[in-house]
């Protein structure tokens, strides 16, 4: 895929969002491929790096101070690779599940400004469809309408959401990149 040079951000941070299934690896691969100069910082590499002690983040109240830790060590994990890469002149486009608190506390994390946001916000019922067509799967210790609750309830409106039921990826980055300015957190 070429580049679009038109929508060059220079040292950035993207952070794509949303809830497993919802299509963050996929558009942020895409967005990646469409802005010059670009890394894809995938958020999960931090988790499957703990070879030993590994705790997953289960649903409250059964999530344990552990989980938590090494939730929180994942996130500022990628924000400081996103910040070097910006610091480097990269715009680095992050994905990752950042629900709830996290994400505003995540935008606090990462010190690149200009920082944007963008939250994939598909039906439930679109999740269910795609995480059926899926090799991985998310859901076990979630159902999708657990993190969709959380995602609609809890997550503090941070950027730019997308109900992205309809989109294809491309149709995706296109609005992404048409509504920037919605995107981006205050400085």
């Amino acid at each position: 895929m070429g580049t679009s040079l038109e929508f060059a951000l220079g040292p950035a941070v993207v952070v794509v969002t949303g809830v497993m299934a919802s299509g963050k690896s996929t558009v942020a691969q895409e967005l990646a491929e469409h802005l010059p100069r670009t890394v894809h910082v995938r958020g999960d590499m931090f988790r499957r790096m703990i070879v030993s002690g590994r705790e997953e983040l289960l649903p409250r109240p059964d999530e344990t101070p552990e989980a938590v830790a090494q939730f929180h060590l994942r996130h500022r994990l990628s924000a400081m690779v996103a910040d070097a890469y910006a610091e480097a002149g990269w715009t680095a486009v992050v994905q990752d599940v950042i629900l709830g608190k996290s994400l505003a506390e995540y935008a606090s994390t990462v010190r690149t400004r200009p920082l944007y946001v963008v939250v994939l916000a598909p039906r439930p019922e679109t999740v269910v469809e795609r995480e059926e067509r899926r090799e991985k799967t998310g859901y076990g210790l979630w159902t999708v309408e657990e993190l969709d609750r959380f995602l609609r309830e809890e997550t503090p409106r941070v950027g730019l959401w997308l109900d992205t039921s309809e989109q294809t990826p491309e149709e995706t980055v296109a609005a992404i990149l048409a509504d920037l300015d919605t995107a981006r957190v205050p400085d």
